[in-house]
């Protein structure tokens, strides 16, 4: 399989001269990393993980869920924004839902078409054309995903997680991120789960097996 299958960029950003002014300017360029054939053209020591936001949520207990992540959705959106102005990649990490065609596109306009439950949020938290897509089969987001190769190939070395829930998609990617030796930084304001009881276990077993770093959006400090 190549190496970027499953990987999904919505855009590309134009290549621009060193001078060029920081707001105009991407956070890298494929000549600076021409591996994945141009599809990973970033490189930073952090990325920004959006995970399972974008959504119908027409599942089971779906409404509940939603709620929670509506409740964190604009604090997602400004950290966002704040990767974006600091040059860190900001990477969707997302469940598949209904038929597995490997189509990111195809699932946002799914959670944004009229009458998607998921609508307020996925118009919040639409990806940008400089935004990377993944999609999962499973909670965790590197678990036959080709994220851990898009990570090496942005040089990245520390995640800061944000999305839904915290004590499953969150924590399995969490624990997985460990284990490839990554830094983990979770803004607890920009996670949630359907059960408060779960969602502070699962932060506290983040901070004291994993060592993340518990923190608030806000005290985000971002490193390119």
């Amino acid at each position: 399989m190549h190496p970027s299958a499953g990987l999904s960029i919505v855009g590309r950003r134009p290549r621009v001269s060193p001078g060029a002014d920081a707001d105009n300017r991407g956070m890298g360029s494929t000549a600076n990393n021409p591996a994945l054939d141009g599809a990973a053209p970033d490189a930073s020591t952090d990325a920004l993980l959006i995970l399972d936001m974008i959504s119908d949520f027409e599942f089971e207990n779906g409404a509940r869920v939603f709620k929670r992540a509506l409740s964190i959705a604009a604090r997602v959106a400004r950290l966002r924004e704040r990767a974006t102005r600091s040059r860190v990649p900001v990477i969707y990490v997302n469940d598949n839902r209904g038929r597995w065609r490997s189509d990111f596109t195809g699932l946002v306009q799914a959670s944004l078409r009229e009458g998607s439950r998921g609508a307020p949020i996925a118009t919040q938290l639409r990806p940008r054309p400089i935004d990377y897509g993944v999609l999962k089969p499973r909670h965790s987001g590197f678990y036959s995903t080709p994220l851990a190769t898009l990570l090496e190939h942005l040089g990245t070395r520390r995640l800061v997680l944000t999305g839904i829930s915290t004590h499953q998609c969150v924590l399995f990617t969490a624990n997985d991120a460990y284990v490839r030796d990554f830094q983990l930084v979770i803004p607890r304001d920009t996670v949630a789960a359907e059960s408060t009881k779960a969602h502070r276990l699962a932060l506290e077993y983040a901070r004291l097996v994993l060592g993340a770093r518990l923190t608030l959006s806000t005290q985000v400090r971002f490193r390119p």
